[in-house]
């Protein structure tokens, strides 16, 4: 049962997201018969499998949720705007009960009163409002009691009679019968006949199962209701007949099913006493199936539907940990047949191409198990928006888009809280209030996006609102207040509205529960960068704000350029590589007294001195006939690092500093080559910066992407 328990709970999550992507696709105007069945199937799925377990609270407030539904899919009831707020709080609220169900907690924390209230007024046809003070929470359905009933002798006038007929989809969404039955057998002492009559020729069996159907017979009379909720969970895919039947008549051990019209070849049954819990199943699986049967073009899509595995996540770790050290070795095989003067054109040189091929292969694959869709991580923020937006009385929506945009299941993980901070600060302080949005012709509505998508090897989150954008005078006033910049401070816009990611900095009036503390957006910034990430922001006055997020796809492999500058051996990630080419007289070009730039095709990006900016050396005196690499930027601007020479193009695996290193400007991370030696990791984008402070040799007020 604990395994069942846990399956049922990761059952859970997987039905919020169907709820909450329902309920989002009935606010937009899409909620049309199906979608509404989908949604109304996900809360009833989770009503039915927590009453196994006897989750009363859960249970409880999702057959309210559940009633509500079922008054919009009858068509009883049409929800309005205000009505969907309702539906997501309370998507909400069943989403904290399954958490504290799961952990142990206590429920009744979970259940917010108002929601509840708003959720018993729908539930009753009501049309004003709740009132918080007078809810209470009452039990409408009791959990499952699996302890045997003994009416006691000459009680019983009638015996309770069950007939269990489950269709394809029953068993297409994991259910067991087998499991099911010995549910039906903690009610009371049971005699189990399966019924195989309409079970085809081996030769005309198309592969779909449902052929079987079973008889259950109680020798006492059991409270039909009690039967029912055995079965809520899989009502929608099955056929249940329970029927009370007179104490002298036979019971199944005595006499066969007669012969009904549409069934004159009744064949003799196979009898279960009842069964043994030896082969027991091990999973349950909450229904997630259409109630109806599938049309013949609908069984096909559903037929060819891949089968997937549940894997623990320390597992997955140790085998990209494997994989790792699989690249290093690799590598330092190749390096060790290359120094021993093996001709390239051998059966061993061709073997090790071919080995270092697959091993490729392997790491694509092992990076693609860890991948995951940002769609949960998105799901999140909405929440957020709803609680944040409530909370100083402003009317926002969000939009997302790229929600199938896949990322390291780690970078997710990690990136939770500071997409928290932007959500808020984007609800708090980029969103006027409704009366501010009028006076500008804007809706009174204000909306957060959030998008993703994959860029030239990274993913690039964006936050952005509509609001009334940065007031660069404002956060300029606000910096010198608190000595963050001085009074003669010549800054671009751009360098004005970074200033907003300096801990302690705050352009609030007053401490509210959102903001006013000077804590939030220097948090994202070290977040984003502890994952070899950046953010930068772009804002327009009076049409709003944006924060971009520069992501690494992996947090484990990376295709890397290996360098060598002044002796030392770096490493650069091919993905921030536009091109390579030679210093000459006559694509060099002086700026300033000391600084230097490259014309490319009629553009020009500064050059920069890789070993200078690292501290290895002092400057060159001729830079003609040194290598650039031509770094590119999410703006589209560019810079050029120049090394010394250019020794490999491998793939490395990362290795994360120590926090005792400290945040040391350009260097990503570390990684070990394949003759041992650790060489550090870049970060060209933060070294070949676009506000020239590299090139003209001035110490920069602000660095321009953080």
């Amino acid at each position: 049962m604990a395994e069942i328990r846990a399956s049922f709970f990761v059952e859970c999550e997987e039905l919020l997201e169907s709820l909450n992507d329902g309920l989002a696709a009935m606010e937009d105007g899409g909620g049309d018969g199906e979608t509404i069945n989908v949604v109304f199937r996900a809360v009833h799925s989770i009503k039915g499998g927590a009453g196994a377990f006897g989750l009363s609270d859960l249970v409880n407030f999702a057959h309210i949720y559940e009633t509500v539904l079922d008054r919009v899919r009858s068509g009883d009831f049409t929800p309005e705007a205000a009505d969907y707020l309702t539906f997501f709080s309370s998507a909400d609220v069943l989403s904290d009960l399954v958490k504290a169900s799961r952990d142990g907690d206590d429920t009744g924390a979970a259940i917010n009163a108002k929601v509840l209230g708003e959720l018993q007024r729908l539930e009753g046809g009501g049309e004003g409002p709740a009132e918080e003070a007078e809810v209470e929470f009452v039990p409408t359905i009791l959990p499952l009691d699996f302890e045997d009933e003994d009416d006691g002798p000459g009680q019983v006038a009638e015996v309770t009679r069950v007939r269990f007929r489950p269709h394809a989809e029953l068993f297409q969404a994991k259910n067991e019968p087998l499991f099911i039955i010995r549910c039906l057998e903690k009610l009371g002492k049971i005699s189990v006949v399966c019924e195989t009559s309409e079970v085809p020729d081996l030769s005309a069996r198309d592969g779909a199962p449902g052929f079987l159907s079973w008889l259950v017979s109680f020798d006492t009379a059991v409270d039909h209701q009690a039967i029912n909720e055995v079965f809520e969970f899989v009502a929608d895919i099955c056929d249940i007949e329970v029927s009370a039947v007179p104490l002298e008549t036979p019971n199944a051990e005595d006499a066969s099913p007669s012969p009904s019209p549409d069934r004159p070849d009744l064949a003799e049954p196979h009898r279960l006493e009842n069964p043994s819990p030896q082969d027991e199943p091990t999973e349950l699986k909450a229904d997630t199936t259409p109630a109806a049967e599938p049309t013949a073009q609908e069984a096909a899509p559903m037929a060819a539907q891949k089968a997937t595995v549940r894997v623990d996540l320390e597992k997955i770790d140790r085998l990209v940990n494997l994989v790792g050290e699989l690249v290093i070795n690799q590598a330092m095989l190749s390096q060790s047949v290359a120094a021993s003067g093996i001709p390239a054109n051998s059966a061993v040189a061709q073997g090790l191409e071919e080995f270092m091929q697959l091993t490729r292969d392997v790491q694509d694959s092992v990076m693609m198990i860890r991948a995951q869709p940002v769609k949960s991580l998105f799901q999140r923020m909405s929440r957020i928006v709803r609680e944040a937006s409530a909370s100083i009385d402003k009317n926002v929506r969000l939009k997302t888009s790229g929600e199938t945009t896949e990322v390291d299941k780690t970078v997710i993980e990690r990136l939770a809280d500071p997409l928290t901070h932007m959500i808020r600060n984007a609800v708090d302080h980029g969103l006027e209030q409704a009366d501010v949005r009028a006076a500008a012709g804007k809706p009174a509505v204000g909306t957060v996006s959030l998008s993703a998508a994959h860029r030239s090897g990274r993913v690039i989150i964006e936050v952005s609102d509509d609001g009334a954008g940065i007031n660069g005078e404002k956060v300029l006033k606000k910096a010198i207040e608190k000595g963050l910049v001085s009074q003669n401070s010549n800054l671009t816009p751009q360098e004005i509205d970074n200033l907003l990611f300096l801990p302690g900095f705050s352009t609030a009036t007053e401490v509210s529960s959102l903001s006013g503390r000077g804590v939030g957006m220097d948090v994202v910034k070290s977040a984003i960068t502890s994952l070899g990430g950046r953010v930068s922001i772009s804002s327009i006055p009076g049409k709003g704000t944006t924060f971009s997020i520069s992501l690494p796809l992996t947090l484990a492999v990376l295709d890397g350029m290996v360098v060598e500058v002044a002796g030392e051996t770096l490493v650069v990630p091919l993905n921030a590589i536009l091109e390579t080419l030679t210093v000459t007289d006559t694509n060099l070009k002086p700026l300033g007294a000391t600084g230097n730039v490259i014309e490319i095709r009629g553009g020009f990006a500064p050059l920069i001195d890789l070993g200078v900016e690292l501290g290895y050396r002092g400057p060159k005196e001729r830079y003609q006939g040194a290598i650039a690499l031509v770094i590119g930027h999410e703006d589209g601007s560019r810079g050029t690092l120049v090394v010394d020479a250019i020794q490999d193009q491998r793939q490395v695996v990362i290795k994360g500093l120590q926090p005792g290193f400290g945040d040391v400007r350009g260097i990503a991370a570390a990684t070990i080559l394949g003759d041992g030696q650790i060489a550090l990791i870049l970060d060209p984008i933060t070294l070949a910066k676009p506000d020239g402070s590299a090139v003209t040799g001035r110490e920069p007020q602000l660095q321009m992407a953080i």
